[in-house]
């Protein structure tokens, strides 16, 4: 038994929790520096990669192979990476749930070149993946290895690496309050005072520090929209109810594919990824909007260019397909940033759709469907409608659509729910935790 006082035991508490919390503003300065240097390479090789496009389409034959041979060997020496610390594969996502679960270790240090320097390679060569999974999980690596090195328990060891992950995430997208929100509501759906004090600084003080490289603006720039009626609540939720079944199919499809990656283990994974990398550089070639992440043409839509229904469909086809075929590459990369864009995609189509019906009752213009699309194919996706919804908020600034967000998002995850799509990353960590505890993997 414990010889002190309950003053005592107080003020050792109270010291407790101010020295995790100087811990938790040292690791969210790391980790916006980290995250912000790598967003800043990631915008710098989407310059170049149009540029190169731009370049090939006016030199001819047989320079247009150039982009295909560029974006093969990039997506192959990313998986090659991949090869040294194998949870950097994919998101990253589903490893930091399943060490807060307590079912995996917390990731070595030298995941932070690896995902860095493949993340760079995979996504700034155009394979249509997200820039969140890496930072949540660099941010998540710096987390835990700075509470390790300040020898605090196993226990603060994965609060550190969780709290950081939210801080990597609110890098990723600019947006602190729904970094904060992915902690709670998505990774360990609970809230506690020290995961709060926690995930709030370490969020406050990681895009403080990266806006320092990147600047303070939102990551897109929207026109002030005016809300819409209350009469198109029942237009939204009935978009929401079948976005949420178009998220239940893109989960369906991810899954899917990466169980077909796990029957050819006959074929090297770094020649897989390569391939697949030749496919991305070759509709590069054709469309440089088609690959990437999707943020040049969330802004598109979002600023009110127009884009006639076909070409939007086909966005939309490509984009669903290739968004699960890059991440069945195994190389370093997110599905947040592309599923946003899908569903900035999908709304401003739903809303072509209804203006030819004359049915918009009301909804108002096509980058209010858009910002909800966003937002509700998340919710269908992730099944995280606050984060989705928050995470909506910040980056476009735009809050006169909270409302129609709400009942959107509400519908996607009652839809995917009733069609018992389970949410992607339970799924990602169960296969996680499965691979891990199978011989030979």
């Amino acid at each position: 038994m414990s010889d002190a006082t309950p003053d005592e035991e107080g003020s050792k508490r109270s010291f407790d929790l101010i020295f995790l919390g100087v811990l938790a503003a040292i690791a969210g300065a790391l980790t916006g520096f980290i995250g912000g240097a790598f967003r800043w390479c990631l915008e710098r090789a989407e310059v170049l990669r149009v540029d190169l496009v731009e370049w090939v389409r006016d030199t001819g034959f047989p320079a247009w192979l150039l982009p295909i041979v560029i974006a093969a060997a990039a997506a192959a020496i990313a998986r090659l990476l991949v090869k040294f610390v194998p949870v950097a594969a994919g998101s990253g996502v589903q490893h930091v749930e399943a060490v807060w679960h307590d079912e995996a270790q917390v990731a070595p240090l030298k995941l932070l070149p690896v995902k860095f320097i493949g993340g760079v390679l995979s996504l700034g060569s155009g394979m249509v993946l997200g820039r969140e999974g890496p930072t949540v999980q660099m941010g998540a690596t710096v987390g835990a290895e700075t509470a390790r090195r300040a020898r605090l328990p196993r226990s603060d060891v994965r609060l550190l690496q969780t709290a950081l992950a939210g801080a990597g995430l609110a890098v990723a997208f600019n947006a602190p309050i729904g970094g904060a929100l992915f902690v709670f509501e998505e990774v360990t759906r609970t809230v506690r005072t020290r995961l709060v004090l926690t995930t709030l600084l370490s969020c406050a003080v990681a895009v403080g520090c990266s806006r320092i490289i990147l600047g303070d603006q939102p990551d897109f720039s929207t026109p002030p929209l005016a809300p819409p009626t209350v009469v198109s609540l029942v237009i939204f939720t009935i978009f929401g109810l079948l976005t949420g079944l178009l998220g239940a199919a893109y989960n369906k499809l991810v899954v899917a594919l990466l169980g077909v990656t796990d029957r050819i283990r006959r074929v090297d994974p770094v020649l897989l990824a390569a391939g697949i990398g030749a496919l991305i550089g070759a509709a590069l070639l054709v469309d440089p909007l088609s690959v990437g992440g999707g943020d040049t043409l969330s802004q598109m839509l979002l600023s009110g260019s127009y884009f006639s229904a076909p070409v939007l469909l086909g966005y939309l086809v490509f984009r669903f397909v290739a968004g699960p075929v890059s991440y069945s590459a195994g190389t370093p990369g997110g599905l947040f940033a592309p599923l946003l864009a899908l569903g900035a995609i999908w709304g401003v189509l739903f809303h072509h759709v209804l203006s030819d019906l004359g049915t918009v009752m009301g909804g108002g213009v096509a980058q209010n469907f858009a910002i909800v699309g966003m937002a509700a194919l998340f919710a269908g996706i992730v099944r995280a409608p606050f984060t989705g919804l928050v995470l909506v908020v910040e980056m476009t600034a735009t809050t006169s659509l909270t409302v129609p967000m709400l009942a959107a998002t509400a519908a996607a995850t009652l839809a995917a729910n009733l069609v018992r799509s389970a949410p992607i990353y339970d799924t990602l960590r169960a296969r996680l935790v499965r691979d891990a505890a199978s011989p030979g993997t």
